[in-house]
C-alpha cells in the first residue's frame, strides 16, 4: 500500500484526499497516517491540510522498492523491481532470481554492494548512497551471438537516460563504459546463460556514478561522478527510469535486426573513440590505430598505419586522452 500511496502522491500533483485514500484501500484514517509518517521517515516532505488532504512537497534522493515502482514508467524494462539495502553484487542476485523464474524486464537494484563486478574479475566499488547499482534480467529470443551487442545496447540507454534527467552528455568508451570530461562515471558487465546454444537469459549490469564526492586513491585519476563535474545533486531513482525507459526503445530496434543497424548511427554520434587513436589489447597481441565507429555487429572498426582496417570483437580497447592514456 505504500508504494501505492506514493505513486498516487507523485501523480495527484496536489492534495490527496485521506478519506479518499481510505475508501481506496479500505483502511482505516490512522492506517494512512502511519503510511504518511513512514513516507516523511524516509525524507519525502508530505504537508497535510485539514479538509484539503496530503500533498507532496519534495522528494528525496533516496532508494526504495516503493519509490522505484513509483517512478519507473515503463512496459516491461523495471516493472518488476527487486530492493536490495545490501547485497553481494545485483548480477548474482539477479541471476538467482532467473533461475527461480522472474520475467523478463526484472530489475534488481542495490544500494550497498559488497561484491560489485567489474569486467574481468575486477570488483566495483559500491558504497551507499551515492551511486546506482543495478542489473536487468532479459529473456530474448535472439541468437546467442548476438547477445554480446546488448551491452551496447545498454550504453547507449545510459548514456541517453543520463541526458534525459541531467542534461548532461556523456559519452560511450567501446564496449561497456561511458565516460565524462575523459573519466569513467558508468561501467557495464553483461553475462549470460545458456543451455543446447539458446539463450536462458542475459544479465546487464550497470554501475553509475552519482553523488560520490570523491573516490580511493587506486581510481581517482580515472572515475568521476556527476556531483563531481557539476556541483549538483540527481535523484538516482529518475535517473533509473529515465534509462529503463530508453532501454526499452533501444531493445525494441535492437530485436528487429538481432544487430546495432538501427542504433549504429546514434551510438558512433556518443562513440568517444571515434576518430580517437586507440591502443587495443586483443588475445592476438596488441596494436594501435584510428577508431572508426561501430559496424552492425557491434565490433569496432580500427584503421591500422598501413590503411587496411580491421574488426575489435573482444578485448580492453584504450582511447588516447581518456582515463591517463597520452
Amino acid at each position: 500500500m505504500k508504494g501505492e500511496i506514493l505513486k498516487l502522491l507523485k501523480e495527484t500533483g496536489g492534495y490527496l484526499s485521506g478519506q479518499e485514500l481510505c475508501e481506496r484501500f479500505g483502511v482505516s484514517r490512522t492506517a494512512v497516517w502511519k503510511v504518511m509518517n513512514q513516507l516523511k521517515d524516509e525524507g519525502y516532505e508530505i504537508e497535510a491540510v485539514r479538509n484539503k488532504g496530503y500533498v507532496l512537497r519534495s522528494t528525496p534522493d533516496v532508494l526504495s522498492k516503493e519509490e522505484l515502482e513509483s517512478t519507473i514508467h515503463t512496459d516491461w524494462a523495471g516493472a518488476n523491481v527487486f530492493f536490495f539495502e545490501r547485497t553481494d553484487s545485483t548480477n548474482t542476485r539477479i541471476k538467482r532470481l532467473a533461475e527461480s523464474g522472474e520475467p523478463h524486464g526484472t530489475l534488481a537494484v542495490a544500494e550497498i554492494q559488497d561484491g560489485g563486478k567489474g569486467r574481468r574479475g575486477r570488483s566495483w566499488v559500491s558504497p551507499p548512497g551515492v551511486g546506482i547499482w543495478m542489473s536487468l534480467l532479459l529473456r530474448p529470443q535472439i541468437d546467442s551471438v548476438s547477445a554480446s551487442m546488448l551491452t551496447l545496447v545498454m550504453a547507449l540507454s545510459v548514456s541517453r537516460g543520463i541526458k534525459e534527467t541531467t542534461g548532461i552528455d556523456t559519452q560511450i568508451k567501446w564496449p561497456n563504459d561511458l565516460v565524462l570530461n575523459r573519466k569513467k562515471i558508468c561501467g557495464i558487465l553483461t553475462e549470460m546463460s545458456t543451455e543446447l546454444m539458446e539463450i536462458q537469459y542475459v544479465v546487464i549490469g550497470s554501475g553509475i556514478n552519482v553523488s560520490q564526492e570523491g573516490f580511493p586513491e587506486e581510481i581517482k585519476e580515472t572515475a568521476t561522478s556527476l556531483l563531481i563535474e557539476t556541483g549538483k545533486q540527481y535523484r538516482r531513482s529518475s535517473i533509473v527510469a529515465q534509462v529503463m525507459k530508453a532501454f526499452e526503445e533501444y531493445y525494441q530496434s535492437f530485436c528487429e535486426t538481432e544487430d546495432m543497424s538501427g542504433l549504429k548511427e546514434e551510438y558512433n554520434k556518443r562513440l568517444v573513440n571515434l576518430g580517437r587513436e586507440v591502443l587495443v589489447l586483443a588475445p592476438s597481441g596488441e596494436f594501435s590505430g584510428i577508431s572508426e565507429g561501430i559496424n552492425e555487429k557491434g565490433a569496432l572498426i580500427v584503421r591500422l598505419a598501413d590503411g587496411t582496417k580491421t574488426e575489435v570483437i573482444s578485448g580492453e580497447v584504450s582511447v588516447r586522452g581518456v582515463y591517463g592514456y597520452v
